[in-house]
């Protein structure tokens, strides 16, 4: 049996780092009433990115509060830009890309049409709201 490649410490802490975007992602889609606020990891899946987090909006309104509010709070609080927006003007589905992160926000018809939950069903669904948990340990024994 083959064994397998570790990965090197400085690809952990991307992955941990691209693990919290998205958790923030997510945390703020939920903050703006975005429901079924989903995190998959991708990394098993493919090579081109490292999460996906997906969240439902009502309104096209919504839709862009939640991509706005998470483009403020990804750069303000991780150094994060975007390099990627799709679909922000039709509102339907708007695709916001972080490299290692893919935001998607769906109004329902079209999260319901496309099912990117059931084409990715191998991917691992993420308890962000964990991770979030963790991060605020660590930030608080940072502090002490």
């Amino acid at each position: 049996m083959a064994k397998q490649k570790q990965p090197s410490s400085s690809r952990r802490q991307q992955v941990a780092v691209a693990l919290q975007r998205a958790a923030r992602a997510a945390q703020t889609a939920q903050q703006l009433q975005g429901r079924d606020v989903l995190v998959l990891d991708m990394r098993k899946l493919t090579t081109l990115f490292d999460y996906f987090v997906l969240a439902t909006g009502t309104s096209r309104r919504q839709l862009h509060a939640m991509s706005e509010e998470i483009d403020r709070v990804l750069e303000r609080e991780m150094g994060d830009r975007r390099i990627g927006l799709e679909g922000y003007e039709d509102s339907r589905w708007i695709v916001m890309d972080y490299g290692d992160v893919v935001v998607h926000l769906f109004d329902e018809a079209t999260r319901a049409y496309y099912a990117l939950e059931e084409l990715w069903a191998q991917a691992r669904r993420v308890n962000w709201q964990r991770v979030l948990t963790r991060m605020s340990a660590a930030n608080d024994q940072q502090k002490s």
